[in-house]
């Protein structure tokens, strides 16, 4: 497993899909808005009931937007979506691609979650999300 994936396991207590589709969330948030944390906000969609609410964790890592600067809030839709929104009024949406979704909820198991995150986390971004 390369170091990412060792940081979001070690900061979520487990390797996961959602939490690497999180991860890559926040890095496409960084690239378009900028890296500093403390210019944007987001507004996740997953709700708070795991696995979908991992996508929070991974966001929280790679995005700097966390619950204890207060620059995130969770949505209860159950929809693995994310708005970022920047100070001067930027907004970018990032929507997981419902095939991969699919995927991801027949597909993985005990037996497959770290290979198959690992799988997720090579993916590019446009095979993964819609970028708005």
């Amino acid at each position: 497993m390369n170091e990412t994936l060792k940081q979001i396991e070690k900061f979520h207590g487990h390797i996961g899909p959602y939490a690497v589709i999180g991860y890559r969330m926040g890095l496409i948030a960084n690239k378009i808005l900028g890296a500093d944390p403390f210019l944007k906000k987001a507004v996740v969609f997953t709700g708070t009931n795991p696995p979908l609410s991992c996508i929070v964790d991974g966001i929280q890592i790679s995005s700097g937007c966390t619950f204890g600067k207060g620059n995130i809030k969770v949505e209860n839709r159950e929809t693995a979506k994310v708005d970022f929104f920047t100070k001067d009024g930027k907004k970018l949406q990032i929507i997981l691609k419902p095939e991969i979704k699919k995927e991801i909820d027949t597909i993985v198991n005990e037996d497959n979650i770290i290979s198959y995150s690992e799988v997720m986390f090579e993916k590019s971004d446009e095979e993964l999300f819609e970028i708005l």
